[in-house]
């Protein structure tokens, strides 16, 4: 059948080239008017309505970067390459290598809008993708984190969102069988109507099985792996990532994807045996854009042209139009490139896992992507148009006038309480507040031990994952970032998300190696989140640099907010270590009595963007803590050498309030009490709430103190005792100021999310 003899509802390229001045709705699918006319150019006519559906996708803001691709030359420039980076940035996910054998990957993304307007759907779709991304790389998935951001705890509508996006990570993470090691859950209006659901993967691989996207060999076959292709997900988290968001949630509910956990774990096993079996040329993960990523991706990174015929794709309902294929977002599939030779056997090992396999189309040597539709052509354009050569913004950047004014006022100046009675009753406050309480309501739907390789999983300050069996070889992943820290100062902000994850990952006794990282912002559109974001990227590629960790990639969220009002920035950070013998790791909680309490790193009075300040004060205002990245390195470094000698029985890092927070939690997971003095020049209050960075608490068994302090003067990290493990003492004792029993710091830390949420 010839073009001519299609029905004018099907948009061909031969109608295109009959109708070039037909009206085309590119305005309402996100496209400018010279982002239009650009594609005509590139084309040589109007787009095909396929064309058009694909290019509005491929050029989004969620899937071009259009705004934020200028800045990321600050990691290019600045991020170290290392001898362990096997994959980094404009990859699927980052690989490191962790000896000659064995390699890991690992990545954060967002699943933001979706999971608002559908919170279970589109948090548990959030986890799929960052699994199949992971795949993608080669590697198996085995374990995954996430870091939550929601409204006010006591809004109505943070009733609604959070226990969906729990249920949606707990099922989907449960069903696959992947442990859910660590996270982190914060609390703040600024996130109402536009909660953040950043969720990262973790996976292990041989160093040999590493797989490319890039869909090389002429005459290869093109396969398409997994699930039938629906209507669920067409716009979506491509659409819903790339504009500000409105209330009116209803009109965009049919956008957010549909998963399906045991579909997604029938893929993960067929891949890895293809992969292991040599039958996979290239492969790609389709995610956001659905087949129009995947196709355009893969024959770009080849620099090679695709044919395909589109109406061999398995749909689940028959009178999807080509348009709504190309654009599905349906989850668990995967775009496979596969040598002729190979197919059947590629074919053969779906069917035993009872997977779709069906081959539709193949590589060219023509440097179009060219797509048909029952023999009618109704794509023909070049890949490399859509993958890499969207629009490029270089977005007004201004810094907000009241940067100074905010500055200016500082927490440091607001009323504090004096008393002892009066500091203990902050204590508990802060204590059971909704950002430092207990977070087992929403941790303890999620399996922790699945696959049996789990070391530490919440509430220890990181996540640690077995990889070998026989020597102990493990990984250490923490998350981390301060949006109120990002508010007052975002180039410092960021760098602070980057020393508490280092930190935290450090605390284990691991070396950490890498970074990914989740750039959560508002609207690109405007100057002043602009000039957060540009210091966000900044501060991120010189801590970087200052570390010693590659970027290994990551993603970047714009639109986060609700009508003009635009989230904190909020760039979340991971941080991966290696520590040689999980064995060693250090937990969190004080056990053994006798043990000495001592304080590493110095304290300042640091109380502006601090937890206290916002529960007591509502106040945002000043500078955050002063960022010492040679700080954080020497701190890590005595722990890390303090640990290899069993000199350290348990460390906790200080963060989010303060010395208080991190003594009353280590009480809660050990098993002892502690008897704390507090230094006699210091300030009792700023002691015990202020948010100094590159601190740690750690309990040191008798006889070993003499190492400890040795390698902290060779490091040149200050410390100070704070006085004793105590298993007499059931709570904690602070000489001079209060006590409070066991019982009461815990029904305080462990009351808050069930009392509001249900038990």
């Amino acid at each position: 059948m010839n073009d001519t003899d299609k029905p004018e509802t099907l948009d061909t390229v031969g109608r295109a080239h009959a109708t070039p001045d037909e009206w085309q709705p590119y305005a309402e699918l996100g496209l400018k008017d010279d982002e239009y006319e650009r594609i005509r150019q590139i084309i040589g006519r109007r787009p095909t309505r396929s064309e058009l559906a694909m290019y509005s996708i491929m050029w989004s803001e969620h899937c071009s970067y259009k705004s934020s691709r200028v800045h990321f030359r600050e990691f290019a420039e600045k991020s170290p390459k290392t001898d362990r980076l096997l994959a980094g940035i404009g990859e699927n996910a980052g690989v490191i290598a962790l000896n000659d054998d064995v390699a890991v990957s690992f990545k954060i993304e967002s699943h933001n809008h979706p999971s608002y307007i559908e919170p279970h759907q589109g948090a548990a779709t959030g986890v799929g993708g960052i699994v199949r991304d992971i795949l993608a790389m080669g590697a198996r998935p085995v374990a995954v984190m996430d870091a939550l951001r929601f409204g006010a705890a006591d809004h109505d509508d943070t009733a609604r969102v959070l226990p969906g996006v729990v249920e949606g990570i707990s099922n989907y993470g449960n069903s696959l069988g992947l442990p859910n090691i660590g996270g982190e859950t914060v609390f703040d209006p600024c996130y109402q109507n536009n909660p953040l659901v950043n969720a990262l993967c973790l996976g292990v691989m041989p160093t040999t099985r590493l797989q490319s996207m890039a869909a090389s060999g002429v005459g290869n076959i093109v396969v398409l792996l997994g699930a039938k292709t629906g209507r669920d997900g067409i716009g979506g988290v491509s659409v819903l990532a790339s504009a500000s968001f409105n209330t009116n949630e209803e009109a965009a509910r049919p956008s957010v994807q549909v998963g399906d956990p045991f579909t997604e774990k029938l893929l993960i096993e067929s891949s890895l045996e293809m992969f292991d079996a040599g039958l996979v040329a290239g492969i790609q993960d389709l995610g956001g854009a659905g087949l129009t990523c995947a196709l355009s991706e893969t024959a770009a990174a080849a620099k090679l042209g695709m044919y395909v015929e589109l109406d061999r794709v398995p749909l689940r309902d028959s009178s999807m139009t080509p348009h709504e294929v190309l654009a599905s977002e349906s989850q668990e599939r995967m775009l496979l490139i596969v040598e002729p030779s190979k197919l059947d056997d590629v074919l053969e090992i779906a069917s035993r896992w009872g997977v779709l396999a069906t081959p539709i189309g193949e590589v060219t040597d023509s440097p179009h992507l060219i797509i048909n539709w029952h023999d009618a052509t109704v794509v023909d354009c070049p890949p490399a148009s859509l993958a890499d050569e969207g629009p490029v913004y270089n977005r007004p950047i201004r810094e907000p006038a009241d940067t100074a004014l905010i500055a200016v006022d500082r927490a440091e100046t607001l009323p504090r309480p004096k008393t002892g009675a009066d500091i203990r009753e902050t204590a508990l406050e802060l204590l059971g507040s909704p950002n430092l309480c207990d977070k087992s309501w929403i941790t303890n739907q999620y399996d922790h031990y699945v696959r049996g390789n789990t070391v530490h999983a919440q509430p220890q300050d990181n996540g640690i994952v077995r990889i070998d069996e026989e020597t102990g070889l493990g990984v250490v992943l923490a998350v981390d970032g301060n949006s109120r820290y990002c508010g007052l100062d975002p180039y410092a902000g960021t760098q602070l998300a980057v020393a508490e994850a280092y930190r935290n990952v450090a605390m284990s006794g691991a070396k950490p190696v890498a970074i990914t990282n989740c750039l959560n912002f508002g609207s690109p559109e405007d100057p002043g989140v602009m000039w957060q974001f540009s210091k966000a990227v900044e501060g991120l590629a010189d801590a970087s640099a200052h570390v010693g960790l590659p970027i290994t990639g990551g993603n970047v969220s714009f639109y986060n907010q609700t009508n003009m009002e635009p989230i904190h920035p909020t760039p979340v950070v991971g941080v991966l270590g290696v520590i040689d013998n999980v064995a060693d790791a250090i937990p969190s909680g004080f056990s053994e009595h006798g043990n000495l309490i001592m304080l590493l790193g110095e304290t300042d009075t640091e109380l502006s963007g601090s937890e206290w300040a916002w529960l007591k004060h509502g106040h945002l205002g000043g500078t955050p803590p002063k960022v010492d990245l040679d700080a954080e390195m020497a701190l890590g470094a005595v722990i890390h050498a303090a640990s290899r000698e069993g000199h350290i029985a348990a460390t906790h890092d200080l963060s989010q309030g303060g010395l208080w927070q991190a003594l009353a939690e280590s009480v809660l997971l050990g098993e002892s009490g502690a008897h704390i003095t507090l230094p006699n020049d210091a300030d009792p209050f700023a002691m015990l709430f202020s948010e100094t960075s590159a601190r740690a608490v750690i309990s040191v068994p008798r006889g070993r103190e003499a190492a400890v302090k040795a390698l902290c003067n060779e490091f040149d990290v200050p410390w100070t005792p704070l006085g004793a493990v105590d298993s007499s003492i059931n709570g904690i004792e602070i000489d001079g100021l209060f006590a409070i029993d066991r019982q009461q710091l815990d029904q305080t830390w462990r009351r808050t999310l069930p009392d509001l949420f249900g038990h």
